[in-house]
Protein backbone atom coordinates (compact mmCIF):
# COMPACT_ATOMS: atom_id res chain seq x y z
CA UNK A 1 0.00 0.00 0.00
CA UNK A 2 1.25 3.76 -0.78
CA UNK A 3 0.61 6.57 1.47
CA UNK A 4 0.79 9.58 0.36
CA UNK A 5 2.02 13.23 2.71
CA UNK A 6 0.77 16.25 0.90
CA UNK A 7 2.83 18.67 3.67
CA UNK A 8 6.79 18.79 4.40
CA UNK A 9 6.82 20.96 7.33
CA UNK A 10 7.90 19.30 10.64
CA UNK A 11 4.64 17.46 11.36
CA UNK A 12 4.25 16.42 7.65
CA UNK A 13 7.79 15.20 7.74
CA UNK A 14 7.75 13.78 11.39
CA UNK A 15 4.55 11.60 9.81
CA UNK A 16 6.46 10.26 6.97
CA UNK A 17 9.77 9.30 9.87
CA UNK A 18 6.88 6.85 11.44
CA UNK A 19 4.90 5.67 9.07
CA UNK A 20 7.44 4.40 6.93
CA UNK A 21 7.62 1.46 9.00
CA UNK A 22 3.81 0.72 8.17
CA UNK A 23 4.13 1.45 4.10
CA UNK A 24 5.88 -0.24 1.22
CA UNK A 25 6.13 3.37 0.04
CA UNK A 26 5.40 6.61 1.14
CA UNK A 27 5.55 9.98 -1.03
CA UNK A 28 6.04 13.10 1.05
CA UNK A 29 5.37 16.35 -0.90
CA UNK A 30 7.09 19.13 -0.30
CA UNK A 31 5.91 22.30 -1.82
CA UNK A 32 9.41 24.38 -2.14
CA UNK A 33 11.24 22.47 -4.67
CA UNK A 34 14.31 24.01 -3.37
CA UNK A 35 13.89 21.65 -0.10
CA UNK A 36 12.71 18.80 -2.05
CA UNK A 37 15.92 18.52 -3.58
CA UNK A 38 18.17 19.06 -0.47
CA UNK A 39 15.66 16.68 1.32
CA UNK A 40 15.68 14.14 -1.46
CA UNK A 41 20.00 13.98 -1.37
CA UNK A 42 20.30 14.64 2.60
CA UNK A 43 17.58 12.36 3.68
CA UNK A 44 16.98 15.42 6.33
CA UNK A 45 14.72 18.05 6.56
CA UNK A 46 16.91 20.91 7.96
CA UNK A 47 14.34 23.74 7.90
CA UNK A 48 11.46 21.86 9.67
CA UNK A 49 13.08 19.20 11.39
CA UNK A 50 16.84 18.83 11.33
CA UNK A 51 18.62 16.02 12.92
CA UNK A 52 16.12 13.21 12.16
CA UNK A 53 16.86 10.47 9.19
CA UNK A 54 14.00 10.19 6.58
CA UNK A 55 13.90 6.32 6.00
CA UNK A 56 14.88 5.73 2.51
CA UNK A 57 11.82 4.41 1.26
CA UNK A 58 9.91 7.32 1.38
CA UNK A 59 10.19 9.02 -1.55
CA UNK A 60 10.39 13.27 -1.60
CA UNK A 61 8.37 14.82 -4.51
CA UNK A 62 7.67 18.37 -5.74
CA UNK A 63 5.36 17.23 -8.39
CA UNK A 64 1.61 17.17 -6.80
CA UNK A 65 0.29 14.47 -9.41
CA UNK A 66 3.38 12.21 -8.50
CA UNK A 67 2.78 12.51 -5.20
CA UNK A 68 -0.83 11.23 -5.70
CA UNK A 69 -0.68 8.06 -8.11
CA UNK A 70 -1.83 5.65 -6.97
CA UNK A 71 -1.97 6.14 -2.90
CA UNK A 72 -4.90 4.69 -1.28
CA UNK A 73 -4.48 7.11 1.40
CA UNK A 74 -4.58 10.92 1.10
CA UNK A 75 -2.93 12.41 4.27
CA UNK A 76 -3.22 16.13 4.26
CA UNK A 77 -0.62 18.13 6.71
CA UNK A 78 -0.48 21.66 5.42
CA UNK A 79 -1.68 24.98 7.18
CA UNK A 80 -4.82 25.75 7.49
CA UNK A 81 -5.09 28.64 4.97
CA UNK A 82 -3.45 26.73 2.03
CA UNK A 83 -5.90 23.88 2.87
CA UNK A 84 -8.21 24.75 0.25
CA UNK A 85 -6.08 25.82 -2.12
CA UNK A 86 -4.48 22.27 -2.15
CA UNK A 87 -7.51 20.41 -2.04
CA UNK A 88 -8.51 21.79 -5.05
CA UNK A 89 -5.42 21.17 -7.06
CA UNK A 90 -6.26 17.75 -5.96
CA UNK A 91 -9.57 17.43 -6.94
CA UNK A 92 -8.89 16.52 -11.02
CA UNK A 93 -6.41 13.63 -10.21
CA UNK A 94 -8.01 11.95 -6.95
CA UNK A 95 -9.61 8.52 -7.09
CA UNK A 96 -13.07 8.63 -5.07
CA UNK A 97 -11.74 5.37 -3.42
CA UNK A 98 -8.65 7.27 -1.85
CA UNK A 99 -9.31 8.13 1.96
CA UNK A 100 -8.45 11.57 3.26
CA UNK A 101 -6.59 11.84 6.72
CA UNK A 102 -6.19 15.66 7.52
CA UNK A 103 -3.79 16.45 10.02
CA UNK A 104 -4.29 20.06 9.91
CA UNK A 105 -5.60 21.67 13.13
CA UNK A 106 -7.14 24.70 12.24
CA UNK A 107 -10.44 26.34 10.86
CA UNK A 108 -10.91 28.86 7.35
CA UNK A 109 -10.95 32.48 7.77
CA UNK A 110 -14.11 33.93 6.17
CA UNK A 111 -16.56 30.65 6.37
CA UNK A 112 -15.36 29.41 9.44
CA UNK A 113 -15.26 25.92 8.21
CA UNK A 114 -13.49 22.76 9.77
CA UNK A 115 -10.85 21.45 7.35
CA UNK A 116 -13.13 18.24 6.81
CA UNK A 117 -15.70 20.70 5.61
CA UNK A 118 -13.96 22.49 3.51
CA UNK A 119 -12.86 19.56 1.62
CA UNK A 120 -16.15 17.84 1.47
CA UNK A 121 -17.00 21.30 0.00
CA UNK A 122 -14.45 20.89 -2.34
CA UNK A 123 -14.49 17.56 -3.82
CA UNK A 124 -18.22 17.41 -3.54
CA UNK A 125 -18.51 18.25 -7.03
CA UNK A 126 -17.31 15.38 -8.32
CA UNK A 127 -18.12 12.67 -5.19
CA UNK A 128 -18.55 12.21 -1.38
CA UNK A 129 -14.79 12.03 -0.49
CA UNK A 130 -14.07 9.47 2.54
CA UNK A 131 -12.66 11.89 5.32
CA UNK A 132 -11.03 11.15 8.53
CA UNK A 133 -9.39 13.69 10.53
CA UNK A 134 -6.25 12.90 12.90
CA UNK A 135 -5.27 14.81 16.18
CA UNK A 136 -4.23 14.24 19.40
CA UNK A 137 -1.34 15.55 22.08
CA UNK A 138 1.33 15.67 19.35
CA UNK A 139 4.94 17.45 18.97
CA UNK A 140 6.80 16.29 15.65
CA UNK A 141 10.07 15.94 16.45
CA UNK A 142 9.10 13.38 19.90
CA UNK A 143 6.77 11.79 16.93
CA UNK A 144 9.29 11.65 14.98
CA UNK A 145 12.07 10.37 17.82
CA UNK A 146 9.87 7.29 18.27
CA UNK A 147 9.03 8.38 21.66
CA UNK A 148 5.01 6.25 22.34
CA UNK A 149 2.54 8.66 20.68
CA UNK A 150 -1.68 8.27 21.48
CA UNK A 151 -3.45 9.95 19.35
CA UNK A 152 -7.03 10.02 17.70
CA UNK A 153 -8.74 9.23 14.18
CA UNK A 154 -12.27 10.69 13.87
CA UNK A 155 -14.52 10.05 10.77
CA UNK A 156 -18.35 10.13 10.89
CA UNK A 157 -18.05 6.59 8.63
CA UNK A 158 -16.35 3.59 11.33
CA UNK A 159 -14.94 1.58 8.49
CA UNK A 160 -13.08 4.76 7.64
CA UNK A 161 -11.85 5.46 10.55
CA UNK A 162 -10.86 1.68 11.18
CA UNK A 163 -9.13 1.42 8.31
CA UNK A 164 -6.54 4.19 8.96
CA UNK A 165 -6.10 2.99 12.73
CA UNK A 166 -5.05 -0.33 11.54
CA UNK A 167 -2.57 1.01 8.97
CA UNK A 168 -0.98 4.13 11.05
CA UNK A 169 -0.78 1.91 14.23
CA UNK A 170 2.82 0.48 15.20
CA UNK A 171 4.52 0.10 18.12
CA UNK A 172 5.29 4.36 19.17
CA UNK A 173 2.27 5.47 17.50
CA UNK A 174 -1.42 4.23 18.88
CA UNK A 175 -4.40 5.48 17.06
CA UNK A 176 -7.45 5.48 19.03
CA UNK A 177 -10.92 5.99 16.75
CA UNK A 178 -13.47 8.51 17.92
CA UNK A 179 -17.21 9.14 15.62
CA UNK A 180 -17.31 12.79 16.83
CA UNK A 181 -15.36 14.75 13.79
CA UNK A 182 -17.20 18.00 15.03
CA UNK A 183 -15.62 17.86 18.45
CA UNK A 184 -11.83 16.21 17.28
CA UNK A 185 -11.83 19.06 15.00
CA UNK A 186 -12.52 22.19 16.99
CA UNK A 187 -10.53 20.82 20.30
CA UNK A 188 -7.41 20.70 18.20
CA UNK A 189 -7.96 24.23 16.43
CA UNK A 190 -8.87 26.35 19.68
CA UNK A 191 -6.18 24.36 21.87
CA UNK A 192 -3.64 26.83 19.98
CA UNK A 193 -5.48 29.64 20.99
CA UNK A 194 -5.22 28.64 24.80
CA UNK A 195 -1.75 27.70 23.93
CA UNK A 196 -1.04 31.30 23.16
CA UNK A 197 -2.78 32.51 26.62
CA UNK A 198 -0.43 29.86 28.46
CA UNK A 199 2.64 31.41 26.82
CA UNK A 200 1.48 35.01 27.46
CA UNK A 201 0.99 33.76 31.15
CA UNK A 202 4.59 32.09 31.87
CA UNK A 203 6.09 35.24 29.93
CA UNK A 204 4.83 37.75 32.29
CA UNK A 205 6.42 35.67 35.26
CA UNK A 206 3.21 34.13 36.19
CA UNK A 207 3.17 30.68 38.39
CA UNK A 208 1.40 27.30 38.08
CA UNK A 209 -1.75 28.47 40.31
CA UNK A 210 -2.14 30.97 37.13
CA UNK A 211 -1.33 28.35 34.38
CA UNK A 212 -3.93 25.19 35.84
CA UNK A 213 -6.75 27.91 36.16
CA UNK A 214 -6.18 28.95 32.52
CA UNK A 215 -5.63 25.29 31.44
CA UNK A 216 -9.30 24.49 32.87
CA UNK A 217 -10.89 27.57 32.31
CA UNK A 218 -9.72 27.09 28.32
CA UNK A 219 -10.74 23.64 28.42
CA UNK A 220 -14.63 24.66 29.25
CA UNK A 221 -14.46 27.34 26.22
CA UNK A 222 -13.60 25.23 23.89
CA UNK A 223 -16.28 22.63 25.28
CA UNK A 224 -19.08 25.01 25.43
CA UNK A 225 -18.16 25.82 21.68
CA UNK A 226 -18.07 22.69 20.65
CA UNK A 227 -20.87 21.38 22.12
CA UNK A 228 -23.01 24.20 20.62
CA UNK A 229 -21.65 23.14 17.37
CA UNK A 230 -23.07 19.26 17.95
CA UNK A 231 -20.21 17.70 19.46
CA UNK A 232 -20.24 15.32 22.13
CA UNK A 233 -18.36 16.59 25.76
CA UNK A 234 -16.41 13.43 26.35
CA UNK A 235 -14.52 13.88 23.17
CA UNK A 236 -13.15 17.01 24.57
CA UNK A 237 -12.10 15.19 27.89
CA UNK A 238 -9.99 12.83 25.47
CA UNK A 239 -6.51 13.33 23.60
CA UNK A 240 -8.23 15.88 21.22
CA UNK A 241 -9.43 17.78 23.76
CA UNK A 242 -7.59 17.79 27.26
CA UNK A 243 -4.33 16.05 26.29
CA UNK A 244 -3.81 18.38 23.36
CA UNK A 245 -4.37 21.31 25.32
CA UNK A 246 -1.81 20.43 27.93
CA UNK A 247 0.56 19.35 25.71
CA UNK A 248 0.44 23.00 23.85
CA UNK A 249 0.25 24.87 27.00
CA UNK A 250 2.85 23.44 29.02
CA UNK A 251 5.22 21.73 26.05
CA UNK A 252 8.94 23.53 25.33
CA UNK A 253 8.31 22.88 21.88
CA UNK A 254 5.07 24.49 21.38
CA UNK A 255 4.81 27.24 19.05
CA UNK A 256 1.43 29.01 19.90
CA UNK A 257 3.06 28.82 23.63
CA UNK A 258 6.22 30.55 22.23
CA UNK A 259 3.94 33.05 20.70
CA UNK A 260 2.35 34.19 23.61
CA UNK A 261 5.44 33.85 25.74
CA UNK A 262 7.01 36.51 22.94
CA UNK A 263 4.46 39.11 23.14
CA UNK A 264 4.56 39.07 26.61
CA UNK A 265 8.19 40.31 26.46
CA UNK A 266 7.42 43.15 24.43
CA UNK A 267 8.06 41.49 21.02
CA UNK A 268 4.92 42.79 17.95
CA UNK A 269 3.17 39.56 16.22
CA UNK A 270 5.17 40.81 12.95
CA UNK A 271 8.33 40.65 14.24
CA UNK A 272 7.50 37.12 15.68
CA UNK A 273 6.05 35.44 12.94
CA UNK A 274 8.46 36.97 10.50
CA UNK A 275 11.69 35.31 12.57
CA UNK A 276 10.66 31.76 11.97
CA UNK A 277 9.02 29.23 9.07
CA UNK A 278 7.21 27.96 11.56
CA UNK A 279 3.47 28.38 11.36
CA UNK A 280 1.20 28.73 15.18
CA UNK A 281 -1.91 27.97 13.63
CA UNK A 282 -3.59 29.98 16.74
CA UNK A 283 -2.68 32.91 15.34
CA UNK A 284 -4.88 32.26 12.44
CA UNK A 285 -7.52 30.53 14.16
CA UNK A 286 -8.21 33.14 17.11
CA UNK A 287 -10.53 35.68 15.04
CA UNK A 288 -12.18 32.72 13.87
CA UNK A 289 -12.93 31.12 17.16
CA UNK A 290 -14.33 34.47 18.00
CA UNK A 291 -16.75 34.64 15.46
CA UNK A 292 -18.07 31.11 15.91
CA UNK A 293 -18.46 32.38 19.58
CA UNK A 294 -21.04 35.15 18.14
CA UNK A 295 -22.24 32.87 15.55
CA UNK A 296 -23.14 30.25 18.27
CA UNK A 297 -24.11 32.54 21.28
CA UNK A 298 -21.11 30.66 23.43
CA UNK A 299 -18.87 32.87 25.93
CA UNK A 300 -15.19 32.76 25.01
CA UNK A 301 -13.53 35.44 27.30
CA UNK A 302 -9.93 34.06 27.22
CA UNK A 303 -9.89 33.18 23.33
CA UNK A 304 -11.84 36.85 22.90
CA UNK A 305 -8.71 38.67 24.77
CA UNK A 306 -6.49 36.70 23.04
CA UNK A 307 -7.64 38.13 19.99
CA UNK A 308 -7.25 41.79 21.64
CA UNK A 309 -3.67 41.16 22.25
CA UNK A 310 -3.42 39.57 18.74
CA UNK A 311 -5.26 41.52 16.99
CA UNK A 312 -5.73 44.81 18.16
CA UNK A 313 -2.60 46.04 19.89
CA UNK A 314 -4.12 45.19 23.54
CA UNK A 315 -1.48 44.86 26.18
CA UNK A 316 -1.13 41.01 27.73
CA UNK A 317 -0.79 43.09 30.95
CA UNK A 318 -4.60 44.17 30.67
CA UNK A 319 -6.05 40.97 29.25
CA UNK A 320 -5.06 39.03 32.03
CA UNK A 321 -6.49 41.68 34.47
CA UNK A 322 -9.36 41.90 32.50
CA UNK A 323 -10.27 38.02 32.51
CA UNK A 324 -9.90 38.33 36.52
CA UNK A 325 -12.09 41.51 36.50
CA UNK A 326 -15.04 39.77 34.74
CA UNK A 327 -18.26 39.99 36.91
CA UNK A 328 -18.53 37.10 39.22
CA UNK A 329 -20.14 33.23 38.30
CA UNK A 330 -20.86 29.78 39.59
CA UNK A 331 -18.13 26.95 37.45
Amino acid sequence: MTLSILGGGSWGTALAIVLAQRFERVRLWVFEEDLAARMHAARENDVFLPGLMIPANVDIVSDLREAMDGARILLAVVPSHYSRGLYERVLAGVDPATIFVIATKGLESGTLLRMSQVLSEVLHPRFEPHVAVLSGPTFAREVAGGEPTAVVVASTNPTTAATVQAAFSGPSFRLYTNGDLTGVEIGGALKNVIAIAAGVVQGLGMGNNTQAALITRGLAEITRLAVAMGAQPATLAGLAGLGDLVLTCGGELSRNRRVGLELARGRSLADITASTPMIAEGVETCGVAVALGAKYDVDLPIICQMDAVLHRGKAPREAIRDLMERSLKGE
